[in-house]
């Protein structure tokens, strides 16, 4: 019996119809476009404007575009993992309530929480179901509202972050094709560059961490920018030695959309001379967390041909980061 391996079948993204540029950013902060293009790579960012719509709503519709795209009967879904750092609310499910929205009733959902990295972590968590042979269709999804967690008064965040989602459907290969390798990663020791100080169990809410702005994403730029070089670089080329692949091997980066300088870093360690194969839209959308990596595959994904070798990178907050190297399993 061939051995199964998990692949990616469809894929579907979504972001906000309201655009929030660099010139208006500079209307509301002390920051020039100028100054955001060159440290960023950052140009503009997609916002969801509606008070009454979350996290959800643009998971449900990146989740509705893959469905559509794929001719996919949502009843067939076993299982729906929602990578998020922005949920609708603490408690409730925000998978549960993207799954029963998109018709997934025979699935199961939860959340996973691993902020810029929950995506990647979703794929691993997605092909040890399918691996185990118990599950035959599962949907990951990485959706966030960060324009619901950022102080627009702060300019050390809200130039960077943006809304949005994207998702993936994840089946079993017999071909050798999909997730064939990962590198995952964590440590704490990035606890305080990078958070939400209250809300928590630790600093639950009160009117006056609301008052003194604790519920917004704070982070220490430099010391989040020298470990996200390191560590997601490092875990890329790690990864890539141990499956000897060189880089004429890769066909594409996709990288995590944090920071153009981080992305080019990273490319610079795997010796990616040629930046056609180095995937980017952070230029349109700003860090949109768990969604960058998906909505990457969602934008090009007419360039991908089966068989071609993808390696995922990604670092977050906590800190977490990781790599991964998929066969991609389909011509679109």
């Amino acid at each position: 019996m061939s051995k199964i391996t998990a692949a990616i079948t469809a894929v579907g993204g979504y972001v906000p119809e309201d655009v929030l540029t660099n010139k208006m950013l500079e209307e509301m902060v002390d920051t020039t476009d100028e100054w955001i293009t060159t440290r960023t790579g950052i140009k503009e960012r997609r916002i969801l404007k509606d008070p009454k719509k979350g996290t959800s709503y643009l998971a449900i519709q990146a989740a509705k575009e893959l469905i559509r795209k794929a001719n996919l009967d949502p009843k067939e879904i076993d299982l729906v993992i929602m990578g998020t750092a922005t949920p609708d609310m603490p408690v409730a499910s925000t998978g549960v309530h993207v799954a029963t929205q998109i018709g997934a009733t025979n699935a199961f959902s939860y959340d996973l929480q691993a902020a810029c990295s929950s995506f990647l972590y979703g794929m691993s968590t997605a092909a040890a179901y399918i691996e185990s042979g118990r599950y035959k269709k599962v949907m990951v999804i990485g959706a966030d509202k960060m324009s619901s967690i950022i102080d627009y008064t702060d300019r050390t965040t809200c130039i960077i972050f943006g809304d949005g989602a994207g998702a993936v459907l994840m089946e079993p290969n017999t071909e050798g094709l999909g997730l064939q390798d990962e590198i995952l990663r964590s440590d704490s020791i990035g606890r305080d560059s990078l958070n939400i100080e209250a809300g928590g169990s630790l600093i639950p809410p009160t009117e006056e961490t609301v008052a003194k702005k604790l519920h917004f994403v704070r982070q220490d730029g430099k010391t989040v920018f020298k470990f996200a070089v390191s560590n997601m670089a490092g875990v890329s080329e790690q990864i890539m030695k141990r499956n000897n692949l060189t880089n004429e091997d890769v066909d594409w980066l996709v990288a995590h959309q944090a920071n153009k300088r981080i992305i080019d870093a990273t490319a610079n360690r795997m010796h990616l001379h040629d930046e056609n194969k180095v995937l980017m839209n952070i230029e349109r959308y700003g860090n949109t967390t768990s969604a960058t990596l998906p909505l990457l595959l969602s934008d090009y994904e007419k360039k991908f041909k089966k068989g071609d070798n993808l390696i995922f990178a990604s670092f977050g907050g906590g800190f977490t980061w990781g790599a991964a190297y998929l066969k991609w399993a389909y011509n679109s």
